[in-house]
């Protein structure tokens, strides 16, 4: 019983929490914490063998977060110094939560683990019915148009949210889980229509979610039961504008999320009715949300824009060009943004009118092996996507990636930011 305790103790005093994904089970993406206004320097790095697409969480003075490399990490945040490291047998692309002593987390290998956080010790781990990533005949156009493609840009795992006991967590296998938080025993699981790799968020006795089939779905946590869904943009032609990977953020009863049909939504929490959209022009909003006084901060893919809108009524504030793609989820700090960009950057933004307060490159991105970036650090799509072929896009992503991109989320904590990157490095940056 007081492990059940701790867990609905720690979830209820979770409003400023770093111990899962976007911070809190709202997924607000906002904290109190005071990150750096100037960059001083990398203050540790710590290096695994792949690359990292999992963010970061904080708890208990510990970091943890996965890699591709199939390793979940615990890292001292001070040193970057290794705590302990647990082997799974496939890539850890979702960002772990932490609760009551025990650390939840997803991995390739189609199973969901607990550990426990002090030691990594295995305490449980559960079996879901396989992994994989989204799929479509001709996705985005590649040829043969007949051929059934993985999607490449489909690169994180959900991530669990931790509340009242249970851990919830979507899967490649279509369903969203509800395990009980100390035993890992089956509380529930919910059919969609596709692959779940957005990460579920919590508010007022509800779990919201969405799938690849364009359903966004409120879930009630206790028993499983659909209490309604939200239908987005459909694409049955090349499949690229459909889908949602962005998971959702939680505030003042408004569902915000974005979806790859371009649009950022606000979705009444209780009714499941849209109160308001803002159209991104066939750009994707694959990174999550940040609500923080009264503003819903976002990037979209091609377009490489960071907006700030009003949250009670869309309306834009700030519109700033980032320069390249951006899947990490923006985080708010105080009157910062820190956004990961694809082209190796990390940037600090005022919120109030998005200007660059400063910017730090990865190694690879300054060293642009191949011309992957302009001289604007811009990538060099005509050179990269020459053709949609064979593997050629395959090869184009893998390079863009080359570079260090961070589409991992950043964590702030501390005066310091934290964030892990495509050249398999987790920076801590003051």
């Amino acid at each position: 019983m007081r492990t059940l305790a701790l867990l609905s103790l720690m979830i209820a005093g979770s409003a400023h929490a770093q111990s899962m994904f976007r911070g809190d089970a709202a997924h607000s993406g906002a904290t109190t914490e005071a990150g750096p206004r100037a960059l001083h320097g990398v203050k540790w790095r710590f290096q695994t063998g792949a690359r990292i697409v999992s963010s970061p969480v904080l708890a208990a003075d510990v970091l943890y977060f996965g890699s591709d490399d199939g390793h979940l990490y615990a890292v001292d945040p001070t040193t970057g110094v290794q705590r302990w490291q647990y082997a799974t047998d496939g890539p850890v692309c979702s960002t772990p939560a932490v609760a009551a002593g025990l650390v939840f987390f997803e991995s390739y290998d189609g199973r969901f683990y607990a550990l426990d956080a002090a030691s990594g010790k295995l305490k449980w781990r559960f079996a879901t019915e396989g992994e994989r990533r989204f799929e479509a005949k001709g996705l985005h156009g590649f040829l043969p148009k007949s051929q059934t493609i993985a999607d490449p840009f489909d690169l994180f795992l959900s991530s669990p949210v931790v509340v009242e006991n249970s851990v919830v967590f979507g899967s490649g296998d279509g369903h969203v889980y509800a395990l009980d938080a100390a035993t890992g025993a089956l509380r529930w699981k919910f059919q969609t229509g596709d692959v779940v790799h957005a990460s579920p968020a919590y508010a007022d006795g509800r779990v919201f979610v969405g799938s690849w089939d364009s359903v966004l779905y409120a879930l009630d946590l206790a028993t499983g039961k659909e209490a309604w869904r939200f239908k987005a943009g459909e694409d049955p032609y090349i499949h690229n504008q459909v889908g949602f990977q962005s998971s959702p953020a939680v505030a003042g009863g408004v569902v915000y999320v974005g979806c790859r049909d371009s649009n950022l939504y606000a979705i009444d929490a209780q009714t499941g009715r849209e109160r308001w959209r803002a159209n991104n022009e066939g750009s994707w909003v694959v990174g999550s949300p940040a609500v923080a006084g009264g503003k819903v901060v976002f990037a979209t893919s091609d377009s490489s824009l960071l907006h700030v809108v009003e949250a009670d009524s869309g309306k834009p504030l700030v519109k700033q060009d980032v320069r390249a793609f951006v899947f990490a989820s923006p985080v708010v700090a105080g009157d910062v943004i820190y956004l990961g960009v694809t082209n190796g950057s990390l940037d600090a933004r005022e919120l109030g009118t998005g200007k660059l307060l400063w910017s730090f490159a990865t190694d690879a991105s300054r060293r642009n092996a191949g011309w992957v970036l302009t001289s604007e650090r811009r990538f060099n799509n005509p050179l990269l996507y020459y053709s949609s072929w064979r593997e050629t896009p395959l090869v184009a992503q893998d390079r863009q990636l080359s570079v260090g991109s961070f589409v991992s989320t950043p964590l702030v904590a501390g005066g310091t930011v934290y964030a892990g990157s495509t050249d398999g490095a987790l920076y801590a940056i003051d």
